[in-house]
């Protein structure tokens, strides 16, 4: 016998892993406070997330933005990295890298929101420039016109992109053109050209303030002491009290209608299928998410298994819903709506075969299978879904903006188990009604106008694009 058998013969083995019990997870609940400033704060300690995520929120909606200066809000938000009283934009942006730490801010239609992601052993030093940017940002003439130059850069490349051009032109379809949703959430190239450093500065001083704001911080804090912090960065901002804007409500025409934004030569069109419907407040939303992921939330879902696995129409159709804005009056709303992309020749086919799974599913609803596999994806991989600071400091942000109560998301996991096959199906046929659907389609219109047409699913529109 070789040394080498003689040594495997004898080797001792640790014994097998054996699983522990399942703990109970849910989403995590914040402590809720508020500094002297009136800056509402909202923390949560997550043991072993070395990197902590901060969320500001600011309810500086895209609704108060001057006539005539839609983008103003956009290129605030980028503005407030681009240079303080203290660091020129060069400064600060080497001050962020020296500590690690990434900085963000973007305007939608609820406020503004800044993101900012740092190690927890650097996070007083990034809560102070985090800080500095908000209380007093430069808005140099020289940035805020670099700014609305590299804006202006941009849309000709939104408008290029058929997924962007669809939904520019289903919001301009579903809402009346008085209302800020039809128009494009970043300005278009006239509005965004009159913006200056004056306007910027005055929407600033005008929504920018700690007393209608909210603090999100999520991550490890053993050994933080956040109050002291907190205190000497955030809490060093003041402003005038300010009462929050009240939001209009939301209306839309969601007639059955086709409209084809034309792009000759194009090889695939893309589908956008849209219409508004109830947002999170609403009783049926838990419902609503579960029978929508049903339809089209994943590889696995009826959309796909027709028009991807079956007719070879597409890579992937989806359907899903998104909150617009919301608040406690019922006045918000969600899109709810169905994108993806198929070839050029089969546009009809493929819309055809789209109208038939609704059809079917309006008939004959949801199985308890569909049902149980979507109940199994959405909610067996929240923990894995939630592992990072940034996702939960992002979702307690959204519940902030949407006016919701700090367990929602615990709740919504609740409801959705619970959820029954017939009432998912209920919801999902609710929200996508097949005579109540805008569709936008972007593409072809000499090869696919006259195929939508004979399909019946109302009146085509075609539109240059």
């Amino acid at each position: 016998m070789t040394d080498a058998a003689v040594s495997l013969t004898s080797m001792d083995f640790h014994p097998q892993p054996q699983p522990g019990t399942a703990k109970p997870w849910a989403f995590p609940e914040p402590d809720r406070g508020k500094l002297d400033n009136g800056l509402t704060m909202l923390t949560s300690h997550r043991p072993g997330q070395q990197v902590v995520a901060v969320e500001i929120f600011l309810p500086a909606p895209l609704d108060a933005e001057p006539a005539g200066l839609d983008g103003v809000a956009t290129i605030m938000a980028r503005a407030l990295s681009e240079g303080t009283d203290q660091h020129s934009a060069e400064e600060f942006a080497a001050e962020l890298e020296r500590c690690g730490a990434t900085l963000d801010a973007h305007a939608d239609h609820p406020g503004v929101r800044v993101s900012l992601e740092v190690p927890v052993s650097r996070l007083p030093k990034a809560l102070g420039l985090l800080s500095e940017a908000l209380i007093a940002p430069a808005f140099l003439d020289t940035e805020v016109e670099r700014l609305v130059r590299n804006r202006l850069d941009e849309i000709p490349h939104e408008t290029a992109n058929p997924a962007r051009r669809a939904a520019k032109q289903l919001s301009k379809e579903l809402f009346p053109a008085e209302s800020r949703m039809s128009r494009p959430r970043q300005g278009t190239e006239e509005t965004v050209a009159a913006i200056d450093a004056a306007a910027v500065r005055a929407f600033y001083e005008a929504h920018v303030r700690p007393g209608t704001g909210t603090a999100v911080v999520v991550g490890d804090l053993t050994g933080v002491d956040l109050d002291k912090v907190l205190a000497e960065t955030l809490g060093a901002w003041t402003g005038e009290p300010a009462e929050p804007l009240p939001m209009p409500p939301i209306t839309a025409d969601d007639t059955g209608r086709v409209v084809i934004v034309d792009r000759p030569g194009a090889v695939q069109t893309q589908l956008l299928i849209g219409r508004i419907g109830p947002d999170r407040h609403d009783r049926v939303w838990p419902a609503q998410v579960l029978g929508t992921y049903c339809l089209g939330g994943t590889l696995t879902s009826r959309l796909d298994r027709v028009l991807r696995e079956e007719k070879g129409y597409t890579y992937g159709v989806r359907a899903f819903g998104q909150v617009l804005r919301s608040d406690a009056g019922g006045n918000g709303a969600s899109m709810l709506a169905i994108s993806g992309s198929v070839d050029t020749p089969n546009t009809g086919p493929a819309l055809e075969d789209l109208w038939k799974v609704l059809r079917t599913l309006a008939a004959e609803g949801l199985t308890d299978a569909e049902r149980e596999t979507a109940v199994q994806n959405l909610v067996g991989v929240a923990p894995l879904k939630y592992e990072t600071a940034a996702s939960v400091a992002g979702t307690l942000a959204d519940q902030v903006e949407q006016h919701l109560p700090d367990d929602f998301q615990a709740e919504l996991y609740a409801r959705l188990a619970e959820t029954g096959t017939v009432e998912a199906t209920a919801a999902v046929v609710s929200a996508f009604p097949v005579d109540r659907l805008v569709t936008v389609l972007v593409g072809d219109a000499a090869q696919i106008a006259e195929p939508v047409r004979a399909l019946g699913i109302g009146e085509v529109t075609v539109v240059t694009g």
